[in-house]
């Protein structure tokens, strides 16, 4: 692969209509889109995914230009021996302009860029305003473990994860006096225990509970979602393991690689797809372990790298860094 920066060559065209285009697209990432960037602009960004042609960058960049956008940075990324273009960008526009719909309404904003779409043959072309835009609904399913969990409910808590929690599903049950469940009762947010056998999976209860989710997270959910509830759901599914597979399969992973002496463990995010843990993989994290490591401080190395790991990739899903690249990658802005 290799990352084409096309942003000293457009750097006239921009120029010439009127708006600041700065080529340091990479102080922004990873960072949140909020309105902290300036009290008087609202910040949002948009990604284009097609095949590769001239005038690309230039006819996105005159649509926000002609609006009075100011472009703050952005990326591009065109495959090596693969003609498709993959660019995500920021853009700002006076906060007057959600006001007056002469300017730049949300709605036209929409159609702007879908016209663009069209012309190109887009695959992908989505563009959101965080303060404007609903946050993103999702479900959360686990089992047993928490780790994952609680770290999310602290971020969502926090203001630090840019989503909706409708609803928490699990095939355990879990005591009213938890300090989980004090704190789901607490923020309103339901807890639905689906118990599973090996024969039921209970898929058809689990698809009506999520009907109105944007994408579903699979915190530590030690079940396999078959190929009919992915198909009838529809939606992305975003997946958290260890990252000890294929070597350590089965029960108690952790004890079998804390026996085996490994030096690094690590954890995957992924979507989920009918493979099971095959799914195109959106954030990875590593660290190292040593001989002084007990099987407990090895153990929550790993979990700690669990809910780190799962937390990024969702954030970044929900910012628009993600876009799937051929049949099992995906490009990571």
């Amino acid at each position: 692969m290799m990352m084409m920066r096309r942003i000293i060559s457009e750097r006239a065209t921009c120029v010439s209509k009127n708006f600041v285009l700065r080529s340091s697209a990479s102080r922004f990432h990873g960072e949140s889109l909020d309105s902290s960037v300036s009290p008087v602009l609202i910040p949002g960004v948009h990604v284009f995914h097609c095949q590769d042609a001239v005038g690309i960058v230039a006819k996105l960049s005159d649509c926000i230009a002609a609006k009075g956008g100011n472009i703050l940075g952005y990326d591009v990324f065109v495959p090596e021996n693969n003609n498709v273009f993959y660019s995500r960008r920021w853009f700002l526009f006076d906060s007057e302009f959600i006001f007056d719909p002469v300017k730049w309404p949300r709605e036209q904003m929409s159609e702007d860029f879908q016209a663009i779409a069209q012309r190109f043959g887009a695959m992908n072309s989505v563009v959101r305003v965080p303060s404007i835009d609903p946050k993103y609904k999702i479900a959360l399913l686990l089992s047993k473990q928490d780790h994952c969990l609680v770290e999310m409910l602290h971020r969502w808590q926090d203001g630090k994860l840019p989503v909706d929690i409708t609803c928490v599903i699990s095939n355990h049950e879990r005591a009213s006096n938890t300090h989980v469940m004090r704190f789901l009762e607490r923020h309103g947010i339901p807890y639905h225990y689906v118990a599973t056998t090996k024969d039921n999976k209970r898929e058809d209860e689990i698809l009506d509970l999520v009907k109105d989710t944007d994408f579903l997270v699979l915190a530590r959910y030690m079940q396999i979602l078959s190929g009919k509830f992915l198909k009838g759901y529809g939606k992305d599914v975003i997946n958290i393991h260890h990252g000890l597979l294929p070597s350590f399969k089965g029960g108690y992973p952790a004890k079998q690689a804390f026996d085996a002496g490994v030096k690094l463990i690590g954890a995957t995010s992924h979507f989920v797809t009918e493979e099971l843990d095959a799914g195109p993989i959106i954030e990875q994290m590593v660290e190292s372990v040593s001989h002084r490591d007990n099987l407990r401080s090895f153990v929550q190395k790993s979990e700690d790298l669990e809910k780190k790991c799962l937390t990024k990739a969702i954030k970044s899903y929900c910012e628009l860094r993600v876009l799937p690249y051929g049949a099992n990658k995906t490009v990571v802005f």
